[in-house]
């Protein structure tokens, strides 16, 4: 079983529009609702290949019951953490030539005692769990540290985790050596503090990421593949697509198959 943790979740509204025009009336031709957050794209990747997951997420107000109501559908167990304010909605804008504009909320902020039933709900979740994985940034309220802890709260557990998320939440875990990190190739290059202009550069940043505490780094780079280091070796991996509809979700699928596999290298 994968237990997922979203700290952050959403609800996503998309709108299909032919174009979008500053100013004007914009009349939609199509529209969705979908439960959105990284660690949700992760439980519903893994479910939609017939294996379970429970999605632990802070859910508040209308919104956040329409998410549950969406998994539950889906067949995601979820384990709600009840929070006073609102669960975000974020809005995506799509445009009949593919270009999609998003906007995304900022999301209610977390008490502490919010805070620690969180991470209490993770804890009763994660009994014969094969994985923890935690995606996505932090809402307000949540220090940079909070990722910290539940990494070391899930090795006192002897439980795996997998950590998808940037910037000083990314940096302060480390310390705690999370099995799996898994940056895209703009928050590598933000974690190591330089560009990254080919795969070999990608590579060398990983090592980085292990030397400060990462016990494996899966990379996804976008068009140009995925790369897996870990104590066994390094692989690289590509695969053509001819016609892009979509690159959201496509690193929170990749690790979600990668979770799925056992998470470790060939």
């Amino acid at each position: 079983m994968i237990l997922t943790v979203t700290p952050n979740p959403s609800l996503d509204r998309t709108y299909e529009v032919p174009s979008l025009d500053r100013g004007e009336v914009v009349r939609a031709t199509g529209e969705r609702m979908d439960p959105g957050g990284k660690g949700v794209n992760v439980s519903r990747a893994v479910a939609a290949a017939g294996r379970r997951t429970v999605a632990v997420l802070p859910l508040g107000g209308a919104p956040g019951a329409l998410v549950a109501e969406l998994l539950h559908g889906q067949g995601i167990e979820v384990a709600p953490v009840p929070v006073a304010g609102a669960t975000r909605s974020n809005i995506a804008l799509a445009e009949a030539d593919g270009v999609l504009t998003k906007i995304n909320a900022p999301g209610p902020e977390l008490s502490p005692e919010e805070q620690e039933l969180l991470l209490e709900t993770v804890r009763g979740q994660s009994a014969g769990t094969d994985w923890i994985a935690c995606c996505g940034s932090l809402p307000r309220g949540l220090a940079p540290s909070w990722y910290a802890e539940l990494v070391a709260r899930a090795h006192t557990a002897g439980v795996r985790i997998a950590l998808d998320t940037s910037g000083p939440a990314l940096l302060a875990a480390l310390r705690e050596r999370p099995d799996v990190v898994k940056p895209n190739a703009e928050e590598l290059a933000e974690a190591v503090g330089r560009p990254l202009a080919t795969v070999g550069d990608a590579l060398k940043a990983a090592e980085e990421l292990r030397g400060l505490g990462a016990r494996a780094v899966l990379a996804s780079l976008g068009a140009d593949g995925q790369l897996l280091v870990d104590d066994a070796g390094s692989w690289y991996g590509s695969a053509r697509v001819d016609a892009v509809r979509s690159n959201v979700g496509a690193g929170d699928a990749s690790l979600a198959g990668f979770l799925i596999a056992g998470g470790r290298g060939p």
